[in-house]
Order: structure tokens, then C-alpha cells, then sequence
């Protein structure tokens, strides 16, 4: 194997995932780590920049929640300088995804950062998750079902039909595809990822490449196709005018859909400048025209010109359906959305490092129907 695959037995996974990171802090190999920590309420995970290992004890790697997307964390660390230190980063593929998209748009910065993805079964929404520790759900039998093909409706809409939960444009992938049920993986994808797994030990993964490549493959195609179920469905209820204004009818233009988008980072947003200022009398000339003016004013114009503006790069992260407060599925309108215009450009945002974002690309081959020759 041209890299190095190791694994280790399921039961001691979160005990040997944060040793592995202790001992990367403690041997100075990194000077930081992202991961999920616990809150002080114990019912929550967020990520936290950790620099002293004994507070590793209190993460939660594997916390099936995203309060914020890491990709969000780190081009706010990274945007304006790249970090001067080694900083390990725990991300799932939808945050990396966005981090690889962030830094072809000059808004993130890969340098010194060791990028570390997992398997993803898919997350819950922040209340479902904290309902869930409550009740004292048993987290890696609920992955480990979900792996095994079940179903869980309390799961995000978008990590449902999730056809990029699997990531290897990483230093290093936490796997679980390929192997049994009693067992996870480790797989170093690039020099600096087989050099920071030269701190764990681990029986040699023979052969993995084969049977993960199968698995891999089933899980994908089992994903797409709930994918486009959930695609034809939500096309139904949202085509055409009358439609849309329904499903956005309960849009009350607070913007959080935006706010915590990783991939909106607009410093000056079209949508909060003062073109949508208006004096008193024009809105009594608006309502006037026709008796009723909804207020407040523009909100599907919001959600149309977002979509124009980010659904080349939008990975399905589902951020934006978590922050909408009245529960509209913003996120599987702009997955679908984004789905088919970067089909139309040959493209998945965050795919690689190496393909340009469309905006950006030139092609004289491309959307003669709608331009002409």
C-alpha cells in the first residue's frame, strides 16, 4: 500500500483517538488541536482550539452534532495569516468540503494544518442531539446501525442522502467502510498524515484498499439514491412561483441561513446594505399598488440571490436549515440547487484543491444554449 492503513478495535476507539492527539500535543508534533469539547452543560459539543492535553479528556470526538462548521472556525483563524504553528483539525467531509472550497476562494489557509476527516454516518440538529444525551442514547450504536444501512429519521434531511460522507482529500481519514463492525481504520493519505500516525500503534490493515473501495461504493449508491428520492420529492412541493412563495411564505429575513453559511463570507452583504432602506412612503406606495404589503419585504429575493450567489461552492453542510427558526428546508432547496448548477459546470465544490471553482474558469466550450456560438 502506497500509504499507511492501521486499525484498532471499535470498543477503545474515543480513548485511543484522544491519546493519539495527546500524544501528538505532548510530543510537540502539533501545537494545537480542533475538536469537540464537551459544554459545561454536558448535553452539547463545540469545537475548541486545544493547546493543553489533559483537556483533551473532556472532547468528544465523534459528537454526531455540528454547532458551527469548522470550516467557518478555521478560515476565521486562517484567513488573514496563515497559522505559523501545526494545528491538527477534526472535521467531517461536509466541513472539509467547505475549508478546501474557503481556501480556493482565498478565504481559508491550509498551511500547517493537519487536516484529519472521518467516516460520517451523518449528524443531528443541535436540540435532537442534547434530547438525545439526555435520554442517554447510546451514540456509537446509533453509528453503528446507521453504517449498517438503517434508517434514522431523526437525522439531518441532508447528511440522509449524503453522497459525500466519505472523505480522502485529508492527511489522514478515521474509517469505518471496509472493515467489520468490531473495528475502525486509520489511513494516512499524504507524508504529513503517515508521519503523525507514526505515533499510534496498530495491526496493518491488509488488503484494505479492495474491500473499502467495495464498501464505499454500496454506501455512495445507496446515498444517491436517497438522495434524488428526496430531490423528486422536494421538487414537487417547490416548483414554480406560487410554490416557492409557500415554501418560503414563513421567511421572517433574519438571515441566520446566511450568518452561519461557511461558505457566505461577504464582508459587505448585498442583502444587509442600505439599497434595502426605504423611506416610509415607499411602502405605502408598494402597499397602496396593491393593497397588502407582506413585511418584511424581499425575503424571497433574499433566498433567490443567495442561491445565485453560492450554489457553485455550496457543499450541503445543512447549517442553514439548523439556524432557519421556522423550521423551512432551506438546506435541501440549496442542496438541490447546488447539485444541478455544478453538474452543469462538471463540478463538486471542495472536491479537490487542484479543480477551479466555475466563477473563476473560463471554458469556451460551456452554456452555448444560453449565449449562442
Amino acid at each position: 500500500m502506497a500509504n499507511k492503513w492501521i486499525k484498532h478495535p471499535l470498543e477503545n476507539r474515543d480513548a485511543l483517538i484522544k491519546g493519539w492527539l495527546k500524544t501528538l500535543l505532548e510530543k510537540e508534533i502539533v501545537k494545537g488541536v480542533v475538536v469537540p469539547s464537551l459544554l459545561p452543560s454536558g448535553a452539547n459539543a463545540a469545537q475548541s482550539l486545544i493547546t493543553d492535553p489533559a483537556m483533551l479528556e473532556n472532547t468528544d470526538p465523534f459528537a454526531p452534532v455540528m454547532a458551527v462548521s469548522t470550516a467557518k472556525i478555521i478560515s476565521k483563524m486562517t484567513r488573514l495569516k496563515p497559522m505559523e504553528k501545526p494545528v491538527a483539525v477534526l472535521l467531517r467531509p461536509c466541513e472539509l468540503r467547505a475549508t478546501i472550497e474557503l481556501t480556493k476562494l482565498k478565504q481559508a489557509n491550509l498551511d500547517n494544518l493537519l487536516l484529519i476527516a472521518m467516516d460520517c454516518a451523518g449528524t443531528f440538529s443541535v436540540k435532537t442531539y442534547t434530547s438525545l444525551v439526555q435520554e442517554g442514547a447510546n451514540f456509537v450504536e446509533i453509528e453503528r446501525k446507521l453504517f449498517a444501512g438503517e434508517e434514522d429519521p431523526l437525522l439531518r434531511p441532508v447528511c440522509q442522502g449524503c453522497e459525500w460522507s466519505v472523505p480522502d482529500n485529508c492527511d489522514i481519514t478515521i474509517a469505518w467502510h471496509g472493515l467489520d463492525e468490531s473495528s475502525f481504520g486509520l489511513i494516512a493519505h499524504t507524508e504529513k498524515g503517515e508521519a503523525s500516525l507514526a505515533e499510534m500503534e496498530g495491526e496493518a490493515w491488509e488488503n484494505g484498499e479492495e474491500a473499502r473501495a467495495a464498501a464505499v461504493e454500496k454506501w455512495t449508491n445507496d446515498k444517491i439514491a436517497k438522495r434524488d428520492a428526496q430531490f423528486a420529492e422536494l421538487k414537487e412541493r417547490v416548483s414554480g412561483v406560487e410554490n416557492l412563495l409557500k415554501t418560503y411564505a414563513a421567511c421572517i429575513n433574519c438571515h441566520n441561513c446566511m450568518t452561519v453559511c461557511p461558505i457566505c463570507f461577504c464582508k459587505e452583504c448585498f442583502f444587509d446594505s442600505a439599497v434595502f432602506e426605504f423611506e416610509s412612503d415607499r411602502f405605502m406606495d408598494w402597499s397602496s399598488a396593491r393593497g397588502n404589503l407582506r413585511l418584511p419585504t424581499d425575503t424571497l429575493l433574499f433566498h433567490i440571490g443567495r442561491m445565485n450567489h453560492m450554489s457553485t461552492s455550496c457543499v450541503a453542510c445543512g447549517m442553514c436549515q439548523d439556524a432557519c427558526p421556522n423550521d423551512i428546508p432551506v438546506a435541501q432547496i440549496f442542496k438541490m440547487v447546488g447539485f444541478n448548477t455544478q453538474q452543469r459546470f462538471d463540478y463538486v465544490a471542495g472536491r479537490s484543491l487542484d479543480e477551479p471553482v466555475p466563477l473563476a474558469d473560463f471554458r469556451e466550450d460551456e452554456l452555448h444554449e444560453i449565449g449562442g456560438e
